[in-house]
């Protein structure tokens, strides 16, 4: 007889789909220069300095010799930060922060050789890149596992607290309604007693 084989596990198919991956490379690189986009135009504008798309893709321009160089290299660290939210609403699981951020990274040295005709000689630019990838790393992990350690809520509403136990003058608390004992082990109900009347 032919050995059946197990059913796959639910969510496994869905998870693991190329289709389902791909699409969340393209947006996660869109999201990555969109975000960056907006930051270099934003500081050139208020630098005074000329917007050049090779501010975005040329790596000849992260240099740490001079102040555009390290400008724009706090320009890709703060979008480093930012898309640790991208990453958050994309892919929420701590396990592919890692594989994300460096496939991210590895399109963008892509990307910048085939701009530049050649490959990232600047070792600025090299350190930036591990810079980069270590915090959006890092940081992604942290907000996905934030994420996933949340408590789940059913729908149910918080139940009610118990009316507060109120002191009598031995000095033991005397509570009202249901409630536990201190040994926590049931719960007991409190029956109200006539002062002056005891049973022998």
């Amino acid at each position: 007889m032919p050995r059946r084989r197990r059913p796959p596990r639910p969510g496994a198919l869905a998870d693991l789909s190329p289709t389902r991956i791909l699409s969340q490379i393209v947006l996660l690189q869109l999201a990555y220069y969109a975000c960056a986009a907006v930051l270099i135009v934003f500081t050139a504008l208020v630098a005074g300095k000329e917007v050049s798309i090779d501010l975005l893709f040329s790596w000849h321009s992260l240099r740490g010799d001079t102040t555009v160089g390290w400008t724009l290299g706090l320009v890709w660290v703060l979008n480093s930060l930012t898309c640790a939210i991208f990453i958050l609403l994309l892919i929420a699981r701590s396990k592919l922060v890692l594989d994300f951020a460096l496939t991210v990274h590895f399109i963008h040295l892509i990307v910048t050789s085939l701009y530049t005709h050649a490959i990232p000689a600047n070792l600025f630019w090299w350190a930036l890149q591990m810079c980069s990838a270590t915090i959006m790393t890092s940081l992604g992990v942290w907000a996905c596992q934030w994420r996933e350690l949340r408590p789940i809520n059913f729908g149910s509403k918080t139940p009610a607290r118990p009316p507060p136990a109120t002191a009598d003058e031995g000095g033991e608390s005397r509570g009202r309604g249901r409630g536990r004992g201190k040994d926590g082990a049931g719960e007991y109900e409190m029956v109200g007693m006539n002062e002056g009347n005891s049973n022998v």
